[in-house]
């Protein structure tokens, strides 16, 4: 399948596609503050570089877009028709990585809480009420928060 727009308006598109400081983080770190977390953000010395580090409460949190983690049942988490080898590689990729991070955070005594683009879009405030009690509880992980209805 050919892709629909040339070379360099795709690559210009690519590069626009950020990696930190994503809406969805921004809403999560902005309702999490508001109930008086203080965080830190992208460390650089743990493993997979998590989005929101809270080091009081020992607790990392991914905010995970669902097309580029792969978010399963979520309808954001399409595959393109062009080069579906490719993507289908690349996604694997991501999500064995998020895994190995997750995996070594845990090891070293972090508590890890993995939230999902769509729950964010969803309710922001919904969210970060649970990602709140997580983080006063005593649960290691918090995976696949996804506050939305599936499909």
């Amino acid at each position: 399948m050919v892709d629909v727009v040339d070379q360099a308006t795709r690559s210009r598109m690519m590069s626009g596609i950020r990696g930190r400081n994503t809406r969805p983080e921004i809403a999560l770190r902005r309702a999490l503050h508001a109930r008086g977390f203080r965080f830190r953000l992208h460390r650089k010395g743990l493993p997979g570089r998590p989005d929101v580090v809270l080091p009081r409460y020992r607790a990392v949190v991914f905010v995970h877009g669902c097309f580029w983690h792969r978010h399963p049942g979520c309808r954001f988490a399409t595959t393109p028709s062009t080069r579906p080898e490719f993507w289908a590689e690349k996604f694997a990729q991501n999500v064995a990585r998020d895994a190995r991070a997750i995996e070594a955070l845990t090891g070293d005594g972090w508590r890890v809480a993995v939230v999902w683009e769509c729950a964010l879009k969803r309710s922001a405030e919904e969210t970060a009420e649970a990602v709140a009690a997580w983080l006063r509880g005593e649960r290691v992980a918090l995976t696949g928060l996804d506050l939305h209805e599936p499909g």
